[in-house]
């Protein structure tokens, strides 16, 4: 589909959103108020196996929530749309007499918090990417030779905002996510992705590349470690996996104030992180809207932790209203997550780690001692054994058990010089919006456990 027709489609979807928002609230009755969040999209999904395409498919879907407030109390329901007007708004105005009935038995939410105000906001940017059937070829053409096993996303996503209180908001950005992996045979794969909202035939081609040049060594017998601390090179994909446990619940202010966090020490001042860590939720710099599903508008940055030091929280509309705080978003977990960048270039890495271990993956990342800040995971998919700056051999499958504190902290040596893009490849229901930006990490000691 053409830049043109996406903008146009986009531009359908805006109109139909506020049309069947003004229909449906012809069913309120006096004193109550009604909220409409929107999510649509158009996306293209390919499956490739051995570099070929296997299955190709698209979906264009709509889906609508709404939430009926009265008397501080407050029902919602969600469906899918059909795109036409008469037939949803009809369902809608059915939904409406359903939370009418069920919102008179509720009791009054003594933590409900919306937007009475207008904040509209329209932000609707979609870059110009090329097709699928192009971007593909692209793909297929750079990966001869290899067996590439992946998933190619792309499209516009959508999301809008509508209240009684006047506010009317719609966001729209147009990205792709190609996650793949090389395998060499057996088990033996890298992992790698390239996503965005800019593609860059050039960046294609040196992922690809880049993940091909680790397929000699994987073939290698692996090399085995024994339990203990190691130098460590951690890939941004790596990096993201431990980011991603902290960002789950550690940087709300709920869970902060019920001592819930994984980084409560560095929250109380009892302890900090390297000077070098600093993370912020950044909403400019990813795919997620300005606004949330209660209407406020999200500041464009918070900053969580600077330079190593405790600097603020993520605040939900339900913790502004128990704590009498300003709202940060619709969430407690970081959507848009940035980490700053250091100034230790890619291609100095292997030199600057010496001997030690590259992290290309992890997974099965949890908590060990959550009040500690403690967690753990499993190496993944090209993880390699390096001495004196050249890859050596590969390394078994190892878990590792270490803490926030040394990661980020005492152990953190340096920090890659550029933050990496990386967008969730969630696909549960719809296309996600959430995505990190984040540098590679060096580190003096990584405990490998078993």
């Amino acid at each position: 589909m053409s830049g043109g027709s996406h903008n146009d489609m986009v531009s359908k979807m805006q109109r139909d959103f506020y049309r069947l928002f003004d229909e449906s609230v012809r069913a309120l009755h006096a004193s109550e108020h009604l909220t409409a969040s929107f999510h649509g999209e158009m996306s293209d999904f390919v499956r490739i196996n051995r570099a070929q395409i296997r299955q190709a498919g698209h979906v264009h879907q709509r889906n609508l929530t709404l939430r009926l407030i009265h008397n501080q109390r407050q029902t919602s329901v969600a469906f899918t749309l059909t795109g036409e007007l008469y037939v949803d708004a009809k369902r809608a105005q059915e939904h409406i007499a359903q939370m009418r009935a069920d919102v008179s038995l509720l009791p009054p939410d003594p933590h409900l918090l919306v937007n009475e105000s207008d904040q509209s906001l329209v932000d609707v940017a979609l870059s110009a990417l090329p097709s699928s059937e192009s971007a593909l070829e692209l793909v297929l053409d750079a990966a001869i030779g290899s067996d590439l096993v992946g998933i190619w996303a792309s499209g516009p996503i959508c999301i809008g905002f509508a209240s009684t209180w006047g506010q009317r908001s719609f966001h729209a950005r147009q990205a792709f996510n190609l996650d793949f992996s090389l395998y060499t045979g057996g088990d033996k794969a890298v992992k790698s992705d390239y996503a965005g909202m800019k593609f860059d035939e050039q960046r294609l081609r040196e992922r690809i590349a880049s993940a091909q040049s680790q397929l000699p060594a994987l073939q290698r017998p692996p090399h085995v470690l024994k339990p203990g601390e190691y130098r460590a090179w951690v890939s941004p994909a790596a990096l993201a996996e431990v980011v991603g446990l902290i960002s789950w619940d550690s940087f709300g202010v709920k869970s902060q104030k019920t001592r819930r966090s994984g980084l409560q020490r560095v929250v109380d001042g009892a302890a900090s992180l390297s000077h070098l860590v600093t993370w912020a939720e950044d909403v400019q710099g990813g795919v997620a809207p300005r606004f949330g599903t209660s209407g406020f508008r999200r500041p464009n940055r918070v900053n969580l932790i600077d330079k190593g030091a405790f600097a603020a929280s993520l605040v939900s509309p339900r913790s502004a209203r128990e704590y009498d705080l300003a709202t940060t978003g619709p969430a407690e977990s970081p959507d848009s997550l940035w980490m700053a960048p250091g100034t230790l270039d890619d291609a100095d890495a292997l030199s600057a780690l010496g001997t030690g271990v590259y992290v290309g993956n992890l997974w099965y990342t949890n908590w060990s001692d959550l009040p500690a800040g403690r967690l753990t995971g499993m190496t993944r998919f090209a993880t390699f054994w390096v001495e004196d700056g050249r890859i050596v051999a590969p390394l078994s499958v190892m878990r590792f058990d270490d803490t926030i504190e040394r990661l980020f902290g005492t152990e953190l040596e340096a920090l890659g010089s550029r933050s990496e893009l990386q967008l969730s490849n969630s696909t549960y229901g719809s296309r996600s919006t959430a995505s990190v930006r984040l540098p590679a990490a060096l580190l003096k000691s990584f405990r490998l456990t078993l």
